[in-house]
């Protein structure tokens, strides 16, 4: 075992972020690139790309809880969640080699639906990051104990985590989205397969904890009944896209999907007041995170669109900051479909950075007034970011200070939130927990094809950025009714080095 290992030092903490990491960076990647391939290069419209991204819940439904709950319970190649990160890594690597050659793949194949293959690949994509990013989390919450030196451990998962995707989107300015995913298969492969070697997994996990709690598919289902909602809209969407005669069907299946997770989430409101427990606690955290996540993952798919419809028509693509960045880095002219890529580039370079920045920042806040209030703050921002953008987002610099805004928000969703649930969970299970958790992201990913939809049927982008503020205003509204674990709020007031 490292030294650093046996004191939990922040070196140590670093290494263990970067299986993590890799995740970050090819989800950047992919968030840079793909819907800017499909849309750029293959010419589908903003209801087939949103298709195509369905890929990745579909692939997260099964891989995060089936690793979950196998990484829980094996061990092999020296680790229990070893071999999953270095298996997910070298998927990721081909998937991100075979992007560029969608049209190649397809006359090899003899499939002439560009969707099918653009599908297919994705499937692969998001099925390795779901096999790795699991296994990722998980092994942070394994080898740190609860309270400071946890949370400080999925603070530097989000720091390091956040350069490295604004790494990726400036690489993205600088060289281009296809150029990128070459860099990426690279990275990602040295990242999430090698520094996994230097860390000592504990082989005794689960009978430290004792644990006797068994799992199954049918508590599974249990365990996500919040997001029942979620999951009717997502396979209803899945069918959708192959039979034109469910499409009256849409809007109706769409609001009754957000109406029954509202009301669940009230339900657990009122059952948390009456009587508290770790379990409605968890149900109350994975709702709230899934209404956070609709609007995250919209966002990624189809602000290209935005930009082309609500922005670019407003300005000269010559006066473009995006554009002189990547003209002044590589000496090529841009055109207007690069400058759609390059704006969204910048914009969610600046998110990331601030993203990386700003947990430091809601770490100290944290020690003050606790992780949920700390994460209710960060959220508002997110909401104030969006409603920027939908309404005042008229040229390119609107648009990046919007993302400055929502930065905020993200810097603490994918850092302090997990802290929080692990807290709520049993640890001998914190694998499986982390994949029923994770569920309250893929399951809302898939609304974001019914955000494409309905944007496609007005023909108003403007409600992209509508819907996102109104979601995380939601999440907001029912972060507000989750307690802070008792164990956090007695250590508010005796730490002093941060949680």
């Amino acid at each position: 075992m490292l030294n650093a290992q046996k004191k939990l030092s922040n070196p140590f903490l670093a290494l263990l972020a970067l299986p993590a990491t890799a995740v970050g960076f090819a989800l950047s990647t992919q968030i840079a690139a793909l819907s800017w391939i499909l849309s750029k290069k293959y010419a589908l419209d903003i209801h087939e790309v949103a298709f195509v991204w369905l890929a990745g819940p579909v692939a997260g439904i099964f891989g995060q809880i089936i690793v979950g709950l196998v990484s829980d319970n094996v061990w092999f190649m020296g680790g229990r969640r070893r071999p999953f990160i270095m298996i997910g890594g070298m998927v990721s690597t081909l998937a991100f080699l075979a992007l560029p050659y969608i049209r190649e793949i397809s006359q090899i194949t003899g499939i002439t639906d560009i969707i099918i293959i653009a599908s297919l690949i994705a499937l692969f994509l998001d099925l390795s990051v779901n096999v790795t990013f699991n296994p990722a989390r998980s092994i942070i919450a394994d080898l740190t104990p609860e309270g400071k030196i946890r949370t400080a451990g999925f603070v530097w998962m989000q720091i390091i985590s956040g350069f490295f995707g604004v790494f990726a989107y400036f690489l993205s300015m600088v060289f281009g989205n296809e150029t990128l995913l070459f860099i990426a298969a690279f990275l990602v492969f040295a990242t999430a397969v090698f520094p996994i070697l230097f860390i000592q997994e504990k082989k005794d996990l689960a009978v430290e904890n004792k644990s006797t709690e068994k799992f199954g598919v049918t508590q599974i289902l249990k365990e996500i009944f919040p997001l029942y909602g979620f999951l009717v809209f997502g396979v209803f969407s899945v069918f959708n896209h192959f039979m034109d005669s469910l499409t009256p069907f849409h809007n109706p299946v769409l609001i009754a999907a957000l109406i029954y997770s509202v009301v669940i989430g009230i339900i657990s409101i009122i059952k948390g007041i009456k009587k508290q427990s770790n379990r409605n606690e968890f149900h109350k955290i994975m709702l709230a995170h899934s209404f956070t996540w609709v609007a995250f993952q919209s966002m990624f798919i189809l602000s290209g669109f935005f930009i082309e419809k609500q922005i670019l028509p407003n300005v000269e693509i010559n006066s473009l900051i995006a554009n002189w960045f990547a003209q002044t880095l590589t000496g090529v002219n841009q055109t207007m479909d690069a400058s759609v890529g390059n704006i969204v580039s910048l914009g969610f370079l600046i998110l990331n950075f601030v993203g990386a920045v700003f947990p430091l920042i809601l770490q100290s806040v944290s020690r003050q007034i606790g992780r949920v209030r700390t994460y209710v703050s960060a959220l508002v921002f997110a909401v104030i970011g969006y409603f920027y953008i939908a309404f005042f987002g008229k040229v390119e610099v609107d648009f990046y200070i919007g993302m400055f805004l929502v930065g905020i928000g993200w810097s603490a969703v994918i850092s302090i939130v997990f802290a929080i649930m692990s807290e709520r969970v049993n640890p001998a299970k914190m694998g499986l927990y982390m994949g029923v958790f994770n569920l309250a992201v893929v399951l809302p990913q898939m609304m974001s094809n019914g955000v494409a939809n309905v944007i496609k049927q007005t023909g108003n982008y403007q409600l992209l950025y509508i819907f996102c503020g109104l979601l995380i205003a939601v999440s907001v509204i029912f972060w507000m009714f989750i307690r802070e674990p008792e164990q956090t709020k007695s250590s508010t007031n005796t730490i002093r080095g941060g949680h």
